[in-house]
């Protein structure tokens, strides 16, 4: 028989309020608290709490507190990954970041979800499904990402997006939903904000 543990893994329904999920939450309550308290110049120490509570990290990321997570294990980052304040990550589920990610501010990442029928919501019951970041991804200001979404490489998410389907390789998106808006070009190397040239 599975664990609740092994169940919110696997992405079947599980309930997250048993005595190994709730420890697990806790434990990573305090790594966070003790990051999100260190003096501004502590990087060192921060970095090191982040290797603990991650289940990978890579050469040169860093994340400005505050930060929040449920459990830190299911977060693998790529390297150099930079992180903007507010950063939230529901990691009931594994998130996979790539190589050269960044976050602005007041990014938030759930894995983790609920029924839709009230009846079946209030016994408790959960859901997890991974989520997945390509390389050279930019993620902006105030964006949402649900539950078993994967962002495909070198692609754009404009701010306050909610994403609620998959995004290829290569693309601006945005928007409540977030859609597809064009295509990155080669011309877009040229400039730097709108067309101003670099």
């Amino acid at each position: 028989m599975m664990t609740e543990k092994e169940k919110m893994i696997a992405g079947e329904p599980y309930f997250a309020n048993g005595k190994e999920l709730f420890t697990e939450r806790q434990d990573a309550k305090e790594l966070v608290f003790e990051f999100n308290n260190l003096p501004p110049k502590e990087i060192k120490p921060r970095n090191e709490i982040i290797k603990k509570l991650f289940g990978k990290t890579e050469k040169g990321f860093y994340i400005e507190p505050p930060f929040r997570c449920d459990y830190g294990y299911n977060i693998f980052i790529g390297k150099n990954f930079y992180s903007n304040y507010n950063c939230t990550i529901l990691d009931c589920a594994e998130v996979r970041i790539g190589d050269n990610v960044m976050f602005a501010p007041n990014v938030s990442i759930f894995t983790a979800g609920h029924p839709i029928h009230f009846e079946k919501r209030n016994t408790g019951i959960e859901y997890a499904f991974p989520v997945t970041i390509g390389n050279n991804v930019w993620i902006g200001g105030n964006v949402v990402i649900n539950p078993g979404i994967t962002i495909g490489d070198n692609t754009v998410i404009g701010s306050g997006s909610v994403v609620t389907k998959d995004i290829p390789d290569n693309v601006i998106a945005v928007g409540n939903p977030c859609k597809v808006i064009r295509e990155i070009t080669e011309e877009d190397k040229l400039y730097y904000f709108k067309k101003m040239k670099l």
